[in-house]
C-alpha cells in the first residue's frame, strides 16, 4: 500500500504542476487465478495481474479524465498535461466536483482480505469436487464444466483535497453447471458459491449436486397457457427486481428525469411493512466498503422503509443537480437486499391454486419511463401450493409500479450475489404461453 501512496502523491503533484485546481487518482493493482474443468480435464489455467490508474482534473468546473493500464512514475507528467490539455477544452459541467472527504475508516473491521492465496491444486480440487458431484447424478449426461477461482485486489483513492484512503478485497468463487437429458431435449442448470473469504464457500460437492439435480428437474418443459396469475421469483432471480428499482431510483435517472419513479419520493411504492436496504458495514459482504468511490462516509440506509422510498441513490453530481446531498453511493450500491419476510416459501405458496414458479429469467424487457415490464422466463407450474411440471419459453409481463405495490417476502434471505433477495411472490402478473 505504501508504494501505490507514493505513485499517488507523485501524481497528484504532476497534475497541480501541469495546472490543474484540484484532483483526484484512483489506483488499483490485482493478481487472479483461475482453473477450468470439464469431465475430468483440465481446458484452461490462467493467471493475471494488473496495475491501472486513473486521473480526474478540474480547471474550474471543467473537468477530464485520463487512464492508464500501468503504473509508471515516468509517465505521470505526460498524463498530467494530457488531462489538463483536455480539460481546457471541454465545457464546463456545473455540477461536478471532487469533493472534501473525511479521514476514512480502516477497512479491517470490514473483513475484505483473505490474505492466504490458494495454490493451483486447491483451485483444481475445487472444481473437480463440484463437477464430480454432479456427474455422479444418475440422469446427468452432460457438463459444461466447474470452476474455481481467486482474486485480490488492492485500490487507492487520493485527491489533492488531502484525502488518501485504499483497502485490499479478495474474492473465492467455486461455480458448475451440469446437463440432463440427450439430443434436443437436454436441459442446463448450475450452482455456485462466491465469498471474500475461502472458509466461507459452500462445499464443492454439494454446489454440483444441486446443480445436477435442478437440470432433471426442469426435462421435458411444457409451453404454459396464458394466463394471470400469481408469479414466485426463485431467490436465484428475485434480486432482478431490486436492479430495477436500482435504476428508476438513481440520482443520474431522476435528475434527467427518466424515470417512472421520478415523483415518487416519500410515497409508498412498496407493501406495508417492505424494507430494501443497502449495508454497506455487512461484514465479509461482498460489496462492502469503509468510504465511496469519491471518498465520502457510507451509511447502512433503507431505500425503502416500511414500503416507503425515503432517498434517491446519489454521487455528489447527481446531488448537486437535485439540490441534495450525496447519498454515499458514488460507484454504485453495496450489499443491497430485501429485507426477509416472515412466511417459508412453502407457506407463501400455500394457497396458490395456480401460478408459475420462475427460476430464469431471459432479456431485459424493462422500459425506465413507463416501468412496463416483459421477460422471458422458465420455471415450473404452480398447482396447489405445490411445484409441478417445467415450462419453458414463456413470457412474463406486467408494469413495476403494480409489481413492487404487490411483492411479498419470504423468509429464505441469503447473501449470495451482493444484490439480493428472498423468494419474492408478486400478484396479478401476466404469462404469456401457448
Amino acid at each position: 500500500m505504501s508504494a501505490l501512496h507514493e505513485a499517488a502523491e507523485r501524481l497528484l503533484k504532476a497534475a497541480k504542476a501541469a495546472g490543474a485546481d484540484v484532483a483526484e487518482v484512483v489506483l488499483h493493482e490485482s493478481a487472479s487465478v483461475s482453473v477450468q474443468r470439464r469431465l475430468g480435464k483440465i481446458e484452461e489455467t490462467e493467471r493475471a495481474e494488473t496495475r491501472e490508474l486513473g486521473l480526474r482534473v478540474f480547471l474550474g468546473r471543467a473537468n477530464a479524465s485520463v487512464s492508464a493500464s500501468a503504473i509508471d512514475p515516468a509517465s505521470f507528467t505526460r498524463l498530467a498535461e494530457q488531462a489538463v490539455a483536455m480539460a481546457r477544452v471541454v465545457p464546463e459541467d456545473p455540477y461536478a466536483e471532487i469533493p472534501e472527504a473525511p479521514a476514512p475508516l480502516d477497512a479491517g473491521f470490514l473483513e475484505l482480505d483473505d490474505p492466504v492465496e490458494p495454490g493451483m491444486d486447491v483451485l483444481i480440487a475445487r472444481a473437480a469436487a463440484a463437477e464430480e458431484a454432479a456427474l455422479s447424478v444418475a440422469g446427468i449426461t452432460n457438463s459444461e464444466g466447474g470452476s474455481a477461482s481467486w482474486s485480490r485486489g488492492t485500490s487507492l483513492l487520493a485527491t489533492s483535497h488531502g484525502f488518501v484512503g485504499g483497502y485490499a478485497r479478495s474474492h473465492h468463487g467455486v461455480s458448475v453447471t451440469a446437463i440432463a437429458g440427450t439430443g434436443t431435449q437436454m436441459q442446463r442448470d448450475y450452482d455456485f458459491s462466491s465469498t471474500l473469504h475461502g472458509a466461507d464457500l459452500e462445499d464443492a460437492a454439494t454446489l454440483g449436486r444441486n446443480a445436477a439435480e435442478r437440470a432433471l428437474k426442469r426435462l421435458n418443459p411444457r409451453r404454459a397457457q396464458t394466463a394471470k396469475l400469481p408469479v414466485v421469483f426463485d431467490p436465484r432471480v428475485a434480486g432482478g427486481m431490486l436492479g430495477h428499482l436500482a435504476g428508476a431510483i438513481s440520482g443520474a435517472a431522476i435528475a434527467r428525469g427518466t424515470s417512472f419513479l421520478k415523483d415518487a419520493l416519500g410515497q409508498a411504492i412498496f407493501a406495508p411493512g417492505i424494507a430494501i436496504i443497502d449495508d454497506p458495514f455487512r461484514v465479509r459482504g461482498l460489496r462492502s466498503r469503509p468510504y465511496d468511490r469519491e471518498g465520502q462516509p457510507v451509511h447502512a440506509r433503507a431505500f425503502i422503509e416500511d414500503g416507503v422510498l425515503t432517498s434517491w441513490i446519489l454521487d455528489t453530481r447527481s446531488a448537486n443537480q437535485l439540490g441534495l446531498k450525496t447519498s454515499g453511493n458514488a460507484g454504485g450500491l453495496s450489499n443491497f437486499y430485501l429485507a426477509a419476510g416472515k412466511l417459508s416459501p412453502a407457506a407463501l405458496m400455500a394457497d396458490i391454486a395456480e401460478g408459475l414458479y420462475v427460476t430464469e429469467m431471459i432479456g431485459s424487457g424493462v422500459n425506465g419511463l413507463t416501468g412496463d415490464y416483459s421477460r422471458g422466463a422458465a420455471g415450473f407450474m404452480i398447482r396447489n401450493g405445490q411445484l409441478a411440471e417445467p415450462v419453458a419459453e414463456i413470457t412474463i409481463a406486467g408494469n413495476l409500479k403494480d409489481m413492487f405495490l404487490h411483492i411479498t417476502p419470504a423468509d429464505d434471505l441469503q447473501f449470495k450475489r451482493g444484490t439480493d433477495a428472498p423468494t419474492l411472490r408478486i400478484e396479478g402478473m401476466t404469462l404469456a404461453g401457448a
